[in-house]
């Protein structure tokens, strides 16, 4: 994935390998999006067989901004003791969705850590959308 979209070295090594992460107990939560309908596949099926067995817990969300035709699926996934990172995750995602705040680099910040990337991973992610953000602004 990381060549199709282009990302840095550092950004994005759990891509494709949340479940491998996840049951070496390397990874404590794993979250995937549809945003736009049925155009990615979330590999419930996958994760399923562990869920039943209890190994993980899975939480299902919609969420959809005012004024948008398309609500988002998200699907988390979270070793059990690790349940609050969902809920604080969800917390952060309502609010955005709902209208309440806007996005802020911390809540990018915050999504990371949760999801297990380190600080230096988190960093690196930041300097690279803050890059971005610059070059769409200035194009």
């Amino acid at each position: 994935m990381n060549d199709k979209i282009n990302l840095p070295e550092g950004v994005g090594p759990h891509e494709f390998r949340e479940l491998e992460l996840m049951l070496a107990g390397e990874k404590p939560m794993a979250m995937f999006i549809d945003e736009d309908p049925g155009v990615f596949i979330i590999p419930e099926d996958d994760f399923e067989p562990h869920v039943q067995a209890g190994t993980f817990i899975k939480w299902e969300a919609i969420y959809q901004k005012p004024d948008d035709p398309f609500a988002a699926r998200y699907i988390f996934y979270a070793l059990p003791k690790e349940e609050w990172r969902i809920e604080k995750l969800h917390t952060i995602n309502q609010a955005i969705y709902s209208g309440e705040r806007k996005a802020t680099d911390e809540d990018l910040a915050e999504t990371g850590r949760l999801l297990g990337y380190s600080e230096e991973q988190v960093r690196v992610f930041l300097q690279w959308v803050c890059r971005a953000r610059s070059k769409q602004e200035g194009a």
